[in-house]
């Protein structure tokens, strides 16, 4: 991987390890203060409700299983299965996500939210 990549891929991964962790103040040191997140589900944008929303959903998330990371220039894209307790049960995720200075300060998330709807 060259420089660049790292310098991209590198934060994208260590946010979804610190996900798998359960750890949520490592999570928040790759944010940017203006982290916008897109997903099937909701849009949020702020370090400290992207943060909220994390805190929300780690009590259900079993595990992050990283599967492929690509970079290029300042965007990383990573593909991971995101395995949940029932109903929802395993999520194959991909992230677009862009980083600057370290931080994430975009990050788009592609995956099917139907088993989330469950009520």
């Amino acid at each position: 991987m060259t420089a660049a990549t790292e310098s991209s891929v590198g934060p994208a991964v260590a946010y979804y390890e610190a996900m798998n962790d359960k750890n949520i103040s490592e999570m928040g040191r790759h944010l940017h203060p203006d982290i916008h997140l897109i997903s099937p589900m909701e849009n949020i944008t702020g370090k400290q409700a992207v943060l909220d929303a994390a805190q929300r959903l780690l009590p259900m998330i079993k595990s992050v299983n990283m599967r492929a990371r690509f970079g290029s220039g300042e965007q990383a894209m990573l593909a991971y299965d995101m395995v949940f307790a029932e109903p929802a049960g395993m999520c194959r995720t991909a992230a677009l996500m862009t980083i600057k200075n370290g931080q994430i300060v975009r990050n788009e998330l592609f995956f099917d939210a139907r088993p989330f709807d469950r009520k």
